[in-house]
């Protein structure tokens, strides 16, 4: 069985270095190549104020989470989920990078998932297929006609579900990872994938969201 993690995060603000924390994990399950049913979610009390720039993304304020875990609270059924599957994340350095200081605040090594798994950014992945064009979330959705016109905010799993079917339709006919190769380095087989019967994800972003996250994906 050939099992992937896409993974997700909303923090209070862009830069680690700065303090700032995760407020919110998705996970998606990919098993097969098909997606499955079984997801991670959790908002998380993060012990801080989130800044504007971030709330005007996810629309989550600190008061929507003062009563949730910590993530402390929530690491072990985390680790549980993810097991030993390797993650498919877009922009891998800025949820890993969180997810470290995370991990490191809880008494675990701070590249405790880089050194049990391996990491598939697709971010890096479209990129290298697709030079000088722009490989955000919401680019790749619409260069693989994944619908995100209802989408008016991001949201963790929101997006972890997003980038999961972008994944599939990116990696259609690749050798499979459970065959040990990764998804630069895989060569083309004749996997097929039924994406047909899976309804499109509808989910907009309003103009101000599109733009931040467009500008700070594409350097």
């Amino acid at each position: 069985m050939s099992r992937l993690i896409v993974l997700d995060t909303e923090t209070t603000g862009l830069d680690v270095n700065d303090g700032h924390r995760i407020i919110e994990i998705g996970c998606v399950e990919i098993v097969n190549r098909n997606i499955t049913s079984n997801s991670f979610h959790r908002y998380v009390n993060p012990m801080r104020q989130i800044d504007d720039g971030a709330k005007n993304v996810h629309g989550i304020t600190y008061s929507m989470l003062e009563d949730k875990p910590k993530f402390s609270e929530i690491l072990n059924e985390l680790l549980e989920y993810l097991s030993d599957s390797d993650l498919i994340i877009h922009n891998a350095p800025f949820d890993l990078g969180f997810l470290s200081k995370e991990l490191s605040f809880c008494g675990k090594e701070d590249n405790y998932l880089e050194s049990s798994r391996k990491i598939h950014d697709t971010l890096k992945i479209s990129r290298k297929r697709f030079p000088g064009k722009r490989n955000s979330l919401d680019a790749l959705c619409a260069r693989y006609e994944i619908d995100n016109t209802d989408r008016n905010l991001h949201g963790a799993l929101i997006d972890a579900n997003l980038l999961a079917s972008v994944y599939l339709k990116m990696t259609r006919g690749q050798t499979s990872l459970s065959m040990g190769t990764t998804i630069e380095e895989g060569e083309r087989t004749q996997v097929e994938n039924n994406l047909s019967n899976r309804p499109s994800i509808v989910i907009r972003a309003n103009e101000d969201e599109v733009l931040k996250h467009e500008n700070f994906f594409k350097n």
